[in-house]
């Protein structure tokens, strides 16, 4: 099987989700998963469903650090060394994995970390230009980089429309996370 890039982005509520939704199907169909994800807390139910299905080899983050724009200089410097170890257990999984005839590997939240430094740019996009043939990967978040759309095979965008966080209604558990 030829892997492709998948990108989901836009403002919209469901990238996540639509990710987590390749995951499983590529998991029901004996593929081997590899999911990663940047600048979320591990507490969801996405991961929680995740960790039950056989195949699915989650990269845990060490650390939680909120939203970019909270973190301090130092806490942004620790970020990239904490996602940069993860990104690079990721690679090495989804190499492995995919040496073996196919796998699927998920970089959650992949946008934000390369727009704002967090991961290391130069070796996403090498990765990604000379993946394994047979790796499917899927990356999610708001704006891509121009260099991530081109490499990109398919790229679907989530546009909000209206969202009750713009009503003062946090987000729920179950719902939203």
């Amino acid at each position: 099987m030829k892997g492709l890039i998948q990108i989901y982005c836009g403002d919209g509520k469901g990238k996540t989700t639509a990710a987590v939704g390749q995951a499983v199907r590529s998991a029901g169909c004996g593929l081997p998963v590899v999911a990663v994800r940047f600048l979320k807390t591990e507490d969801s139910g996405e991961l929680l469903s995740l960790r039950r299905l056989p195949g699915v080899y989650l990269i845990p983050c060490e650390r939680s650090f909120g939203f970019f724009w909270n973190m301090t200089e130092e806490e942004k410097k620790e970020a990239a060394e904490v996602y940069g170890r993860m990104m690079e257990k990721a690679f090495a999984e989804a190499e492995k994995l995919a040496a073996d005839g196919g796998a699927l590997l998920v970089m959650d939240e992949a946008m934000a970390a390369y727009n704002h430094g967090l991961i290391d740019r130069e070796r996403l996009l090498g990765f990604l230009r000379e993946k394994p043939e047979s790796l499917e990967v899927v990356m999610t978040g708001r704006d891509p980089a121009a260099e991530l759309l081109e490499l990109a095979d398919y790229v679907s965008e989530i546009r909000k429309v209206k969202h009750p966080f713009d009503r003062g209604i946090a987000a729920r558990k179950g719902i939203e996370y």
